[in-house]
């Protein structure tokens, strides 16, 4: 009876801290998406290039959030930090940072602004994965991770759908300040409601008291980077993460300029479609590396390595299609089968670093995949764009989306690859 009460209670604070954290990744990415279906407008008022939209939506942002990510990791991985007070702080400071992007009236203050969500949302991922995973045992990890993960496509659909009917109706500055305040407001619900486990639940205090201090920076990333598996996991989440990112700017644009819809518009379809196919893809990657995971530990990363080559030759078809609502229901099935990965990617990255690690782990593994995919990944698809309109006008987007869809056969392989890996190395270090 009294273990049964105990397990109960202990349960209760996880389901409530794994929805408390999803909500509030949901504003970390509503916040950093909104800038996708509003490029076009801002693009028209304030006369930017196609590179320095890139430039906007990707590299200003992924720049100090990669470069920042690291240290806020350190500190999460301090056994005396709140994780949950840590998250509040970078909260408020992305929501009102993303509120100030409506005020802006040149590319310089766009940019400055833009950073400043960068800032704030360095501090959100690296000591949320470390959270979750001292709460949740590792044969749930994966799931727990991709319920988490789900506020990415659940954020990208709410980001879409609201920013795009702002900008409809209000236009988009009031868009940037309507959705950026009220993540302020719920700063204040993570730094009152959620608790650290290190520091409230009594085993947890003891298993801290008895582990010596924090690895140093430098030993921490060695840990990190012996794992070949590892090393293998950032080649493929960044693969990943560049293609994700790069096609989720340019497809917003590509339907705005080649089948001539509005931001709203955009907003409501496509985001029906990045966002559900997000979701399911994300719950069923989780289910399926756990699923299968407990059979081989290997076939963690099957389904993430089937799914983005099988995604390849439907994509090509949906950016092919001669009318806007078949290019949608095209992009439905690779949207699902390249979303397998979250969930498996940031479970195996936890897995493969001793306990002390786990959030450089993930902050390494965001660094990379947001540098490479969400700081160039936009920016160079934008560079390419500029570098076809004189061959092919506005339809030089539809041939950079051709391109991107070819190389998701890269990270893929990876995928592949790193999971060869994973029977000998996966919680060896993390049990």
């Amino acid at each position: 009876m009294a273990i049964a009460a105990a397990t109960a209670a202990h349960a209760h604070p996880v389901r409530l801290t794994l929805w408390i954290l999803l909500v509030v990744y949901v504003f970390n990415f509503i916040d950093r998406q909104i800038v996708n279906i509003l490029a076009e407008p801002i693009a028209r008022d304030l006369k930017l290039s196609d590179t320095q939209i890139g430039l906007m939506t990707g590299l200003a942002f992924a720049l100090f959030y990669t470069v920042l990510g690291i240290p806020i990791a350190r500190l999460a991985d301090r056994q005396t930090t709140s994780r949950p007070r840590l998250i509040a702080v970078a909260l408020a400071l992305w929501s009102g940072a993303t509120a100030l992007c409506g005020l802006a009236q040149n590319f310089p203050q766009l940019l400055l602004a833009r950073i400043g969500v960068g800032v704030g949302e360095a501090g959100c991922t690296p000591p949320a994965h470390s959270l979750i995973s001292d709460m949740v045992p590792p044969e749930k990890r994966a799931s727990a991770l991709a319920f988490y993960s789900l506020g990415i496509p659940v954020g990208t659909l709410l980001g879409m759908i609201i920013g795009g009917t702002l900008a409809d109706r209000m236009g988009w500055r009031e868009a940037f300040v309507i959705v950026g305040l009220p993540g302020v407001a719920l700063a204040l619900v993570v730094w009152f409601v959620l608790r650290d486990p290190r520091r409230t639940d009594a085993a947890a205090i003891l298993r801290a008291q008895s582990q010596p201090a924090a690895l140093p920076l430098g030993r921490a990333l060695g840990e990190v980077m012996r794992s070949r598996a590892y090393v293998l996991l950032l080649f493929a989440g960044s693969g990943a993460s560049f293609l994700s990112y790069g096609k989720a700017t340019w497809t917003t644009i590509f339907f705005q300029r080649t089948h001539e819809l509005s931001p709203g518009q955009v907003g409501l379809w496509f985001g029906l479609i990045a966002g559900v196919g997000g979701m399911c893809g994300t719950l069923l990657g989780g289910y399926l590396a756990d699923r299968f995971g407990a059979v081989n530990r290997r076939h963690v990363l099957s389904a993430p390595a089937i799914g983005m080559a099988l995604a390849v030759p439907l994509a090509i078809a949906a950016y092919h299609a001669p009318s806007w609502p078949l290019a949608l229901v095209l992009l439905f099935v690779p949207t699902v089968f390249n979303s397998f990965y979250y969930g498996p990617c940031y479970s195996a990255a936890q897995g493969l670093v001793p306990v002390r690690a786990r959030a450089i782990a993930a902050a390494s593994l965001l660094f990379f995949q947001n540098l490479i995919g969400l700081g160039l990944g936009p920016l160079f698809f934008g560079m390419l764009s500029d570098w076809l309109q004189p061959s092919y006008g506005a339809e030089s987007v539809r041939y950079v989306l051709y391109g991107a869809a070819v190389l998701g056969l890269v990270p893929a392989f990876f995928f592949w690859r790193c999971s060869l890996h994973l029977d000998a190395e996966l919680d060896q270090k993390g049990a």
